[in-house]
């Protein structure tokens, strides 16, 4: 029953092959969160019990990306990113649909109908509690549960899922990492995807200021979108198969100049050249935000207490 390796089908008109009467996970999946994980889980476990394949249904851009006509949605995990973490969760495969205009025109019940029952014939759907869908969100978990009947198909719905150690016991949402990250909170952010928040991109040739006061960079554009806050966290990099503790600025050089947002990564114990090869920087804590310094100087000095932070706080991870 199994597909021999992870499918991956955008708009299929019918049924992907591999993934004839699928168990699918249906929603955005952005950041792949604790909260996601228990539909997945759930998915996989009723996959097992009905003898068919896993699969997740995501749409893409996000429908908020869509409305505003351009990128709005600070995205936690981008459509490459988010399809790399749904494969190491054992499924089967995912369905991508473009979200449109004329999907945003289908109502809850031509969404089941053409999209659910036509073309991907599904033999169940996995969902959260607070999922939506059809034209105006008209579509509800407890529409889904009764078409569902009509149409025999089962549907599962997965109930909140509280963050560990959060206070007030939150609820795990993609809309509460993307709050804890732009206050820089990347330890709430951790706790609630169940690891650290991480971001990766090709690195690209900077002002070169750092490697002239002896402190050379490997720099990454973020996405214009991405609201992470400004200031300098310890981090853990990777590349290719390697492994650094590191230190990040990320923000606008007000000390210099106001340039665009860069994250700008020293990686410690590290001599190399790293131009044009991809690298994942996943943050572990804040140390302070983004300062305007009196003098280059004295923005040496603290960037060198930085990273004294930064190995303090990382040595600690480590034992």
């Amino acid at each position: 029953m199994k597909p021999k390796s992870f499918v991956i089908t955008v708009d299929p008109k019918a049924p992907p092959a591999g993934l004839e009467r699928a168990v699918f996970a249906i929603g955005n999946f952005d950041g792949v969160h604790l909260g996601h994980r228990a539909v997945i889980d759930r998915t996989k476990r009723l996959a097992a019990e009905l003898d068919a394949h896993s699969a997740v249904l995501t749409f893409e851009p996000h429908p908020a990306d869509f409305f505003a006509g351009k990128p709005v949605v600070f995205r936690l995990t981008p459509k490459a990113a988010k399809a790399r973490a749904l494969e190491e969760f054992g499924l089967d495969g995912a369905v991508i649909l473009s979200f449109n205009a004329t999907l945003a025109a289908l109502s809850a019940e031509e969404f089941v109908h053409d999209v659910l029952v036509q073309r991907l014939g599904v033999a169940a759907v996995v969902i959260g509690w607070d999922f939506h869908f059809g034209k105006g969100r008209a579509g509800s978990p407890v529409f889904l549960k009764e078409a569902g009947g009509r149409y025999g198909f089962r549907v599962d719905v997965i109930g909140k899922i509280e963050a560990p150690e959060a206070a007030g016991a939150e609820a795990i949402s993609s809309t509460a990492i993307r709050r804890a990250l732009e206050a820089g909170d990347v330890e709430a952010a951790a706790r609630f995807l169940g690891r650290d928040y991480a971001v990766a991109g090709a690195v690209i040739p900077g002002q070169k200021l750092g490697r002239t006061l002896g402190m050379p960079t490997a720099n990454i554009a973020l996405e214009p979108s991405n609201r992470l806050a400004f200031g300098i966290y310890a981090v853990e990099v990777f590349v290719d198969d390697a492994r650094y503790d590191g230190v990040v600025s990320f923000g606008t050089h007000p000390t210099i100049d106001h340039n665009p947002p860069l994250l700008e990564t020293f990686l410690f114990d590290f001599d190399g050249d790293l131009y044009g090869r991809t690298m994942e920087v996943a943050f572990v804590r804040r140390i302070r935000g983004e300062r305007k310094f009196d003098s280059l100087e004295a923005m040496v000095a603290e960037v060198k207490r930085d990273k004294a932070r930064a190995r303090a706080i990382l040595a600690e991870r480590g034992d």
